[in-house]
């Protein structure tokens, strides 16, 4: 099924609203992230990936790696949406014995790819994948790695750029949100990062830049990765740390927080707004 983008957009802030519904239900977990992630994860799931819901195991699916675990608040949300499992599921997120833990384990979730905690292991990950669709002359299969930019302090990252780059590995599409935030405070002042598109082209790289909050944007991108052959492919995705919520957005300390009873109330009203913005610039 395909979508518009006036859709595409709906659903980004309905996988917001539930972003911030299962994270006060929580009391835990990781607000700023996930919601500047979820126009990227809404371009994924409804348009770019080749997957089935009904069929998660199919062995001619895209793969998916999230890097930044984190972040899942905004996966479970778009694979919910999407028809994973029950979008009342996500109430139970990081509760004892649920599905939807504060890392994503690979075991508990069918269309979960890969467990994630420790930071920087994504890209590894997505390389070994890669080179196994190589070998299984599965060059039409591609690894999306979604990674965050405070994650590329970590040296393993770096080794996987090489061992990609080396090998050419064209079938991976990585994705960094760009969102200048860590949990300490901006990433140019814990440790600076630019140039990066320099860096990843430095390590053979084709690099693209783009508003990652705008989802046009994010589909065309991913549509221009999978015609570049001669090497892997790294988009650079600017994004709004806190999207959609006007008193996270930007604000570093939102990094690792969850909303309160009266915090979840304002943000849902800002989403509320946003749908509404939506629906006016599209009719």
């Amino acid at each position: 099924m395909s979508y518009t983008i006036n859709e595409l957009e709906l659903k980004a802030a309905d996988i917001r609203a539930s972003i911030i519904k299962s994270l006060e239900e929580a009391g835990s977990g990781h607000s700023a992230g996930p919601l500047g992630l979820a126009d990227i994860f809404t371009a994924l799931y409804f348009d770019v990936l080749k997957h089935d819901p009904k069929n998660p195991d199919w062995d001619q699916r895209d793969i998916l790696i999230l890097s930044n675990g984190h972040c899942v608040p905004v996966r479970y949300a778009a694979m919910a949406h999407a028809g994973y499992f029950d979008v009342d599921e996500l109430m139970t997120l990081r509760r004892f014995g649920s599905r939807l833990q504060g890392h994503p384990e690979r075991l508990k979730l069918p269309g979960m790819e890969s467990t994630s905690g420790p930071l920087g292991c994504g890209l590894s990950q997505s390389c070994g994948i890669a080179l196994s669709f190589r070998m299984n002359n599965e060059n039409h299969r591609f690894v999306y790695c979604v990674m965050g930019d405070g994650e590329l302090d970590e040296g393993n990252v770096w080794e996987a750029a090489m061992l990609a780059g080396k090998e050419k590995l064209h079938n991976i599409i990585a994705i960094i949100d760009r969102n200048n935030i860590q949990i300490d405070g901006p990433t140019e002042t814990v440790m600076p990062l630019e140039d990066l598109q320099a860096k990843w082209e430095a390590f053979g790289w084709h690099v693209l830049s783009i508003d990652g909050n705008n989802i046009e944007a994010v589909i065309d991108a991913c549509a221009m990765a999978k015609a570049i052959v001669e090497k892997p492919v790294m988009i650079i995705a600017h994004t709004i740390p806190g999207k959609g919520v006007d008193f996270m957005e930007y604000d570093f300390h939102w990094h690792g927080m969850p909303p309160n009873h009266e915090q979840a109330k304002i943000a849902l009203h800002d989403i509320r707004t946003l749908k509404g913005k939506i629906r006016s610039e599209h009719q």
